[in-house]
């Protein structure tokens, strides 16, 4: 009965306008109209429970807008990160969907559903490097806080803007679209860090009006639909443990990806576990 009721909540979306109806909830999130945008954020805080206690800005109708609610600061002291420097920790706030180390160059996407590495990242090369490397998924949803944060310190060597569709990323939807992260719109981040290379792949999701990075901007949703890919050489930003690397306009999953033999998951690392950023959910070797 579960599966039929998935199928139910996740065929209709196949002929929907993704990017028209995300570009349009992007303009209404971004109202800087005093009694629209407060509308917004009220009706929002009831609906998820949204907590600002944490918050650097605790009153929401001092948010210039909804966007800005939605992707709000953290107070530095909200997220405490490990001692330990080899602690591996959450990107973001949110729930692990699947962990663990990647077989046949495959990853699970939801039970009996795998989805391809290559076709995830769009590049055998990149794949490659990964091969037998552990995977974990995070969901974040529509009440999480919005931020992603560095798992470790890290060098930026590559971003690659990959377009795609914008289903939703819900767990009902990861049982029953196949191939679900590699069909969607995502933005691959690849990262050396002491433990080695290291990716996040920020996957956009339906009405995901953009996705930023801290050192280009906003990234999607940029013209065109080729998959458009940079390099980063001497000026590579280089970024600390619990450093912010990007956000999310809206929410989405990350995926968080190391090579074989780099680090090695935790208890807190399991699926439907709920984490926190700077939490720790793994250690490297």
């Amino acid at each position: 009965m579960n599966k039929i009721t998935d199928y139910f909540k996740t065929l209709p979306q196949y002929p929907l306008p993704h990017h028209l109806l995300s570009r349009a909830i992007g303009h209404l999130a971004r109202c800087r109209n005093p009694w629209i945008k407060n509308l917004l954020i009220d009706g929002f805080r009831r609906l998820y429970h949204v907590d600002l206690s944490l918050a650097v800005e605790s009153d929401p109708h001092a948010y210039p807008d909804f966007n800005a609610f939605f992707t709000r600061a953290l107070r530095a002291d909200a997220r405490p990160l490990p001692s330990a420097e080899t602690a591996v920790v959450s990107p973001v706030d949110g729930r692990i969907s699947q962990a663990g180390v990647m077989h046949d160059g495959h990853l699970l996407q939801a039970k009996g559903r795998e989805y391809s590495l290559t076709q995830l990242l769009g590049s055998v090369e990149l794949a490659d490097r990964f091969q037998g490397g552990n995977y974990a998924t995070i969901y974040l949803s529509p009440r999480d806080y919005h931020r992603i944060h560095m798992p470790l310190c890290g060098r930026l060597q590559r971003m690659v803007h990959i377009p795609g569709r914008l289903f939703s990323v819900s767990p009902a939807t990861a049982r029953v679209i196949p191939g679900l992260f590699a069909r969607n719109e995502r933005v691959v981040c690849l990262f050396e860090t002491e433990a080695g290379p290291m990716i996040l792949v920020l996957v956009g999701a339906i009405f995901v009006a953009s996705i930023e990075t801290v050192w280009a901007g906003v990234v999607t949703p940029p013209r065109g639909r080729e998959v458009v890919q940079r390099e980063y050489g001497d000026d590579a930003p280089e970024l600390e443990r619990g450093a912010e690397m990007g956000r999310f306009n809206m929410g989405s999953t990350v995926i968080l990806l190391f090579g074989p033999r780099q680090v090695e998951w935790c208890q807190a690392c399991q699926p439907d576990a709920v984490v926190r950023m700077g939490q720790q959910i793994g250690k490297c070797r």
